[in-house]
């Protein structure tokens, strides 16, 4: 059997799936320059492209080859194609490779091209000698090219070869740690911007319906249906649910195998305009934020892993790199609490692009996904209201956290007050809401994020097609709000919008006992947002369906 992680002296380099072009050379290197408007006919080479059939089989057979225990160590062709995927493999052993057998997808490249080649659907395997011929009969069975292009060695060299002719030598010390590591400055101080100053409306029907239309928080429904999220049959809860499957899902459930009764999680955070107050905090609320939406859909945090996705500007500069190392920081803080391992990502650190003699940059922005497993689809919960006279509760504190928020964009403003959060407090929130899901207590569940309360409660009533009315005045609070606006339109993490049925009411409460959470209101029949502030004041009342439209038009195309 195959000896998992790493490869021996004498084991076959393979390379599997698809052919080698010239699409991708210096596809990393072209990601980390400075673009201008001569880039799109200068690298339009350094974009690889894709053959999303290809890769299905190759993965498809890759698995039986696992099972089968038919390779050693296996890892992809990335950045840098060939030269990083097998020079990083046999950096404690070494290898020798025969550039002139690796599969083309044309004639013409040099050895120099082909080594360095970012075509993508390709794979690299350290195979046993015993183990090759059975495995490449299997690759064939499939029609999936797989091809012997060298041999691990013990000589700790890389020594590459091209028609028989030695046209590489290095030695793997120096390869690896023969660079001297950068040293660069890295500078952060806190940006301070005018505090917000303007009186509280009286009414919150017409900033509800603006933020409801702004663009990172509309419907992307026209986006969405670009794309079969149905293939293979084995989506449990798809992007757009509700009523008429068109309101905005939390999470994604697929059934990866039919017929088992487990599921796979996908959920994201992003929200970049936190950022400009203090990236530490846009990072942790973004990965709070994918972890809260695995929560609503009915997940827990037993078995989560996270991806990261930094899109940057010029490292190079002090004040952008000491801004990533804030992110960074923030990355490794919340994955240690949260037991939430980072098990891949990207970064793109040169998003910067020269025009007319100035240099525009990318805001500092982080993607993360979350991805999770299920063990019961049958309890996927999603976001939409599910019946008149069930109760509504909220799930976590509430504080006057709008710095970067909806709320203030709209009104042209940024503020200072970015929504933090205590990762440990968050977790014992989030597992007890689950330890309710897997219980069968909520019966929706919505998390509450770009424009807080309102959003969320909104979102979920135009989804269910039902009715809603919330009393401001029972929202627990981490701190003294005196404005309805503030507390309607808070950004502050780690919170969730439930509804649950009567008959569950004590259990729930039971449940989340010891949490920060309360009884705020009911769903209705009637098809109206109902909100009423502290001093008991209407300050919404507005029709789902003018909430609805406010949504979806931008992007109605």
């Amino acid at each position: 059997i195959a000896r998992h992680g790493k490869q021996q002296p004498g084991d076959k380099v393979v390379l599997i799936g698809g052919r080698t072009g010239r699409d991708g050379i210096h596809g990393v290197t072209f990601a980390s320059e400075q673009l201008t408007g001569a880039s799109t006919t200068t690298s339009f080479t350094s974009v690889q492209i894709g053959n999303p059939i290809v890769e299905k089989k190759m993965i498809d057979i890759l698995l039986q080859a696992r099972d089968r225990g038919l390779y050693a160590r296996i890892t992809d062709c990335g950045g840098g194609g060939l030269s990083s995927a097998v020079g990083e493999m046999a950096a404690e052993t070494g290898v020798r490779v025969d550039l002139d057998r690796v599969p083309l997808k044309y004639a013409g490249l040099t050895y120099a091209e082909i080594w360095i080649s970012e075509s993508q659907e390709r794979m690299i395997l350290a195979v046993p000698p015993a183990k090759v011929n059975e495995l490449l009969k299997l690759f064939a069975s499939e029609d999936v090219e797989a091809t012997v292009i060298g041999e691990f060695t013990d000589d700790r060299r890389l020594r590459l070869f091209y028609d028989g002719k030695p046209v590489g030598d290095l030695e793997m010390g120096f390869l690896h740690d023969g660079i001297p590591q950068l040293q660069r400055e890295a500078v952060w101080e806190p940006t301070r911007h005018p505090e917000p100053d303007f009186a509280e409306p009286l009414h919150l029907n017409e900033p509800l319906l603006k933020i409801l239309s702004s663009w990172n928080v509309c419907s992307k429904e026209w986006v969405i249906r670009q794309y079969d999220h149905e293939v293979q049959g084995g989506s449990v809860l798809k992007p757009l649910v509700g009523k008429h499957n068109d309101g905005p899902g939390d999470a994604a459930i697929i059934q990866p195998i039919l017929g088992s009764p487990k599921g796979v999680i996908i959920a994201n955070g992003i929200n970049p305009g936190y950022a400009d107050i203090d990236p530490y905090w846009m990072a942790a609320s973004a990965i709070d934020e994918a972890l809260r939406q695995i929560i609503a859909v009915g997940g827990d945090l037993n078995r989560v892993a996270l991806l990261d996705n930094f899109c940057w500007g010029s490292a190079r500069r002090p004040e952008m790199l000491g801004a990533l190392v804030r992110a960074a920081q923030a990355c490794y803080d919340m994955s240690v609490v949260y037991g939430t391992p980072f098990i891949s990502g990207k970064d793109s650190l040169n998003n910067e692009f020269e025009y007319e003699g100035k240099t525009i940059s990318i805001p500092h922005t982080l993607l993360i996904s979350a991805i999770g497993v299920m063990d019961d689809v049958s309890r996927a919960i999603s976001m939409d209201f599910k019946q008149a006279g069930d109760f509504i509760y909220i799930a976590g504190s509430t504080r006057c956290e709008l710095g970067g928020s909806a709320y203030l964009k709209n009104r042209g403003l940024v503020g200072n007050g970015v929504p933090k959060l205590d990762p440990q407090q968050s977790r014992h929130l989030m597992e007890n809401l689950s330890t309710a899901t897997r219980r069968e207590l909520v019966r929706a569940c919505h998390d509450c994020s770009e424009g807080g309360i309102g959003v969320a409660v909104a979102e979920m009533a135009f989804a269910g097609g039902l009715g809603a009315s919330i009393n401001l005045k029972e929202v627990p609070l981490g701190e003294s709000i005196d404005r309805d606006d503030f507390i309607l339109f808070s950004e502050s993490n780690s919170r969730f919008i439930v509804e649950v049925a009567p008959d569950k009411k004590d259990a729930f409460e039971k449940e989340m006992a010891g949490m920060p959470f309360a009884l705020i209101g009911r769903v209705v029949n009637e098809p109206e947002l109902d909100v009423y502030g502290q001093k008991g004041n209407s300050v919404v009342s507005i029709s789902i369906n003018e909430l609805k439209e406010a949504w979806q038009k931008p992007l109605r195309w």
